[in-house]
């Protein structure tokens, strides 16, 4: 989805509009009676694994059951950056049971990572880097923007409207993600590691991190570093709280509700991304009429359907 000018009209006005008012919960559970559409590549992969997703999601509830060094950790984190653990839960959930399988412990995933470290290689696309490409003139109203989210957010949309799919001085672009095709250099998948987080995601909220955490801010020069970040578990879960933070302020201050209490639709926002243009999708549709609360996907859905079982993991 495109943060249009619309939108961002639309959110500023909301923004006014939450500053003179507290923002509405949003109820408790799903809004969808039946679980919506699984996607057809996550079913392709999980039958291509010879699994299911009630086995995956087993697998992945056995793993934080028997793991309380990682839980206790998801506790501290969360804590961090304000939020209730069992939004990450949730989106650990989420993304073993649909996106990838589960290791059998955590420190599987201190050996994964690294297997990262010390890797020579660079975002880019065709012999260009994405510092070499967002220094194009069409990135330049992105030079104002402050914070590390609002500036990938308009290179991203910079892309979007002027690139995708698109020849550009002779020279043509995928109709893809920016994320798909810059920051994706082994061509094996898009997010890594135990919060299964997107290169291009991490780079957008490397300022909270550096902040709350105090890890060291990534650099896109540097595709080594922000793998070896996304890789460790340690470091993985604070972008994952970060990322979970930022739905939540974002939802709060544009759409004016609060969807801190419905692990369902930050698992749900996590997996889709984009949680400011969504924000004001629905803060246009709040106003117009056509919709009071937002809606969970086959994600968040899951999260909501578990939830008892979820939360008597912490």
């Amino acid at each position: 989805m495109r943060f249009t000018a619309c939108m961002l009209a639309i959110a500023t006005f909301c923004l006014s509009a939450s500053q003179s008012f507290a923002a509405t919960d949003v109820p408790p559970g799903n809004r969808n009676v039946e679980q919506p559409a699984i996607p057809g590549a996550s079913v392709r992969r999980t039958k291509a694994g010879r699994t299911s997703f009630d086995a995956k999601f087993e697998k992945v509830r056995d793993l934080l059951a028997t793991d309380k060094q990682l839980i206790s950790k998801i506790k501290s984190v969360s804590r961090a950056y304000g939020i209730a653990p069992i939004h990450m839960v949730g989106a650990i959930v989420g993304e073993h049971t649909y996106n990838v399988d589960a290791y059998d412990r955590l420190q599987s995933y201190y050996v994964k990572a690294a297997a990262y470290a010390g890797n020579s290689f660079q975002f880019g696309y065709d012999g260009e880097t994405v510092a070499e490409f967002v220094a194009r003139p069409q990135f330049s109203e992105c030079g104002a923007k402050k914070g590390a989210y609002a500036l990938w957010s308009c290179r991203e949309r910079v892309w979007d409207n002027d690139f995708r799919g698109k020849s550009v001085g002779g020279k043509s672009y995928p109709n893809n993600r920016f994320s798909a095709v810059f920051f994706q250099p082994f061509f094996a998948g898009q997010t890594f590691g135990l919060g299964q987080i997107n290169p291009l995601t991490a780079l957008m909220l490397t300022d909270i991190v550096a902040k709350t955490s105090g890890y060291e801010r990534l650099d896109e020069n540097n595709a080594a570093g922000v793998y070896e970040a996304i890789m460790d578990p340690d470091v993985s879960l604070a972008y994952m709280a970060a990322s979970i933070r930022h739905s939540i302020d974002a939802y709060k201050s544009i759409a004016g509700v609060d969807i801190s209490t419905n692990p369902g639709v930050t698992a749900t926002l996590y997996n889709v991304g984009n949680p400011d243009g969504r924000a004001a999708a629905l803060a246009a549709k709040i106003q117009s009429g056509q919709a009071q609360w937002p809606e969970e996907n086959y994600y968040g859905w899951l999260v909501n359907d578990k939830l008892t079982e979820l939360e008597s993991l912490l």
